[in-house]
């Protein structure tokens, strides 16, 4: 594999991670018991860190794509084993 490609996974996982990490720890003013601004939705976070989601992101995705390299190197899961669908049946061009 090489390492552009490798690149390339890692930001892809690193998005990925980012969104699904976005809504952890975050409360909302009723949660944290402060007041809302007028306008505010009452969804919206009071607490929200980028950079606390940026380096969790950094990691996971770190652990994933080592993961997913090490996968492709030694061939732990393939196509083979994740194929659910059974093979189609033979076409036979003689019976029409």
């Amino acid at each position: 594999m090489q390492w552009t490609s490798i690149i390339a996974i890692y930001a892809l996982i690193w998005v990925m991670s980012a969104f699904v990490l976005l809504p952890f720890g975050l409360k909302t003013a009723d949660e944290a018991g402060e007041a809302k601004v007028p306008g505010q939705a009452d969804s919206a976070p009071v607490n929200f860190r980028p950079w606390k989601v940026v380096k969790r992101a950094t990691i996971v995705a770190a652990i994933l794509c080592a993961l997913f390299v090490a996968n492709f190197h030694q061939g732990w899961v393939t196509v083979d084993d994740i194929n659910i669908f059974p093979e189609p049946p033979a076409y036979d061009s003689g019976n029409r």
